[in-house]
């Protein structure tokens, strides 16, 4: 074989094992490229991924804390319910109490009432008994003179006067039976209200007047 040959065919082995060398070297530059977009694709879905993950850790985190507030309102409001109780039966308790001792100091107020008016009746009774006898009156004076000592003379009344009492800008007068043990059986009476026959007129500051049947008006004054 010539030496041109030779060369010849050496020259053209070398260029073919260049071409299939360049040939292998773009097909591994293709492939790394695609192995890069790929990888870098992975990281953002693992970016993404990672992201979600810390999203998901801070909501759980935030759901412990608002579990653990709403357990701390639980046991406060059960706290204060025990505490709220012993307090609302204690207040129960002391409000009967105030009732029973306003009924208990209305019956002793109604008891003084009562036997001041006793005394009134006791003396009013003395005092008629221990008045001087009058002589006899001729028949001509007998009925002018009796008819003037039953006018003035004042009568009882059938109840027991407890005071005045005032509703919605009104004058009331608070009466009860003589024998009234019960805040239940007062009475308030208006101008133009009667007790038995006794009729209410005119309330005055201190006083009442009463108009009775065939006879003169009686005045009652506050004990």
């Amino acid at each position: 074989m010539k030496a041109s040959t030779f060369q010849t065919l050496i020259v053209g082995l070398l260029c073919l094992a260049v071409a299939g060398l360049s040939g292998g070297l773009y097909n591994q530059y293709q492939r790394m490229a695609e192995l890069q977009s790929t990888n870098t694709q992975y990281l953002h879905t693992l970016d993404t991924l990672q992201h979600d993950s810390s999203a998901l850790k801070d909501a759980q985190e935030k759901l412990q804390y608002a579990l653990k507030d709403l357990k701390q309102m639980v046991d406060s409001g059960e706290q204060q319910a025990n505490t709220l109780d012993p307090m609302l039966d204690q207040w129960a308790q002391e409000i009967q109490e105030l009732r029973d001792g306003l009924a208990a100091r209305a019956t002793v107020a109604d008891l003084t009432v009562l036997r001041a008016r006793l005394e009134q009746v006791e003396q009013q009774f003395l005092d008629i008994k221990t008045q001087p006898s009058l002589p006899p009156p001729t028949s001509s004076a007998t009925k002018p003179k009796q008819k003037a000592r039953s006018k003035y003379l004042p009568l009882s009344p059938p109840f027991s006067v407890l005071g005045f009492e005032s509703r919605g800008g009104e004058r009331f007068l608070a009466v009860a039976p003589p024998d009234s043990r019960s805040l239940m059986e007062i009475r308030l009476l208006h101008s133009g209200e009667q007790f038995g026959a006794w009729h209410l007129k005119v309330l005055e500051p201190n006083s009442a007047i009463f108009a009775v049947a065939a006879q003169p008006d009686q005045t009652v004054h506050l004990p």
